[in-house]
């Protein structure tokens, strides 16, 4: 074992895991620098809205010492979840269970939302200035030999380091260093689309969403709005397809108006409020095919590296899981090093929590991707939804 102290902690990708790391680490009195790839904070959207789960994502924000933060941005309305069949019947929706007293105050238990973007902001606002350096797009990472690495970034710049932590998503550079393995496609692709000041501009769709999320599921096809703040609603707009079905469709992804088309071919017969989640986008549409890392993802030990989030057990949105675990990875890793006397130390115990942790995750998001997208996708979901709403 090597039980040299762990000194200079680069943490590479300033994602929720990564950044609930570093806030971990320095409330341990650790030092630790971010890498990350966006110019600055601001450079790009964050994406949709995310449930923080009392068992894990809620566990790495009291580890942080940021729940009380945490609640005043939340959303617990957004709990919210309607089911509808593709003629527009609703089949289930839990609104009336999540009324807690006069206040509406939030659960205790209850998973309450939050926009990705407020989250990475209360994040990034928790940690000590110049703590990550931005505009660091990591190129890879060489071991200098004794678990020690060389981080070269795009622009030329380096960084040694006795740790490194790879946070950095689903195309992960440090993953290399540890594993072979990469994301394979999940035969699922989204169509992102989205309503801006939906309440004022688009009435009738922003009741049909309710306040948290609605989902309409047919044939391996499906519409997900998800509420986000300020009014806007998100949409994904799913099929099973080969991962490049506008090539077979002839569609320019550039052109909204045919890929409108193709999409609209695609839910043929639906009702026509369920079409206006396609057809009234405010902001086009988006093509995200859906990957997720081999199921179980595991590797042999490498010293002074481990990884953590989607770099390490990416999976579908279908797991409700992504951010929740990736933050309970950051947690679990930085009290480890906190708590172990050396790097080997730390990795081994960190892994041997996370690695059986996130493959019971990942089985069961892709048991949850494939009910969602199937012949009988409906009935599956309303099952599901009975039990665990």
């Amino acid at each position: 074992m090597n039980t040299t102290p762990i000194t200079d902690i680069a943490i590479v990708g300033a994602g929720p895991g990564g950044l609930t790391c570093a806030r971990v680490l320095q409330r341990h009195g650790i030092d630790v620098t971010v890498y990350d790839m966006d110019a600055n904070r601001g450079a790009r959207e964050q994406g949709g809205t995310l449930d923080m789960h009392p068992d894990s994502g809620q566990l790495a924000l009291k580890a942080a010492g940021l729940m009380d933060q945490f609640t005043a941005l939340a959303r617990p309305e957004g709990e919210q979840m309607r089911l509808v069949d593709s003629d527009g019947t609703v089949l289930f929706d839990n609104a009336s269970r999540l009324i807690d007293g006069a206040d509406g105050g939030h659960r205790d238990g209850g998973s309450p939302e939050i926009d990705r973007g407020r989250l990475r902001g209360l994040l990034v606002d928790s940690l000590a200035p110049g703590t990550i350096r931005w505009d660091r797009k990591l190129t890879h990472a060489e071991p200098l030999g004794g678990g020690a690495h060389r981080l070269h970034f795009a622009d030329g710049a380096t960084a040694e380091t006795g740790l490194v932590i790879g946070a950095d998503g689903a195309w992960s550079k440090v993953r290399r260093l540890v594993s072979s393995a990469v994301p394979g496609y999940t035969g699922v692709t989204f169509v992102e689309a989205g309503l801006d000041d939906a309440g004022t501009r688009h009435p009738r769709l922003a009741e049909l969403t309710g306040n948290g999320t609605l989902m309409a599921l047919r044939d391996n096809r499906g519409l997900v709005a998800q509420r986000n703040s300020h009014e806007h609603i998100r949409i994904y707009i799913g099929m099973r397809t080969d991962e490049h079905w506008y090539d077979r469709a002839g569609v320019d992804l550039a052109d909204t108006t045919a890929v409108r088309d193709a999409l609209l071919k695609e839910f043929t017969g639906w009702s026509p409020d369920l079409i206006g989640l396609i057809t009234e986008t405010d902001r086009g549409y988006v093509n995200r095919p859906l990957y997720a890392m081999p199921v179980p993802h595991t590797w042999e030990h490498t010293p002074g590296v481990t990884i953590l989030g989607d770099a390490a057990h990416l999976m579908s949105p279908f797991s409700g899981m992504g951010a929740n675990l990736a933050m309970l990875d950051g947690a679990d890793l930085a009290q480890a090093i906190a708590a172990e006397p050396g790097v080997d130390e730390a990795i081994h115990a960190y892994e041997a929590v996370m690695l059986p942790r996130s493959a019971e995750a990942a089985a069961g998001a892709a048991e949850g991707l494939g009910s969602a997208f199937a012949p009988d996708s409906t009935e599956q979901a309303l099952a599901h939804m009975a039990k665990h709403h």
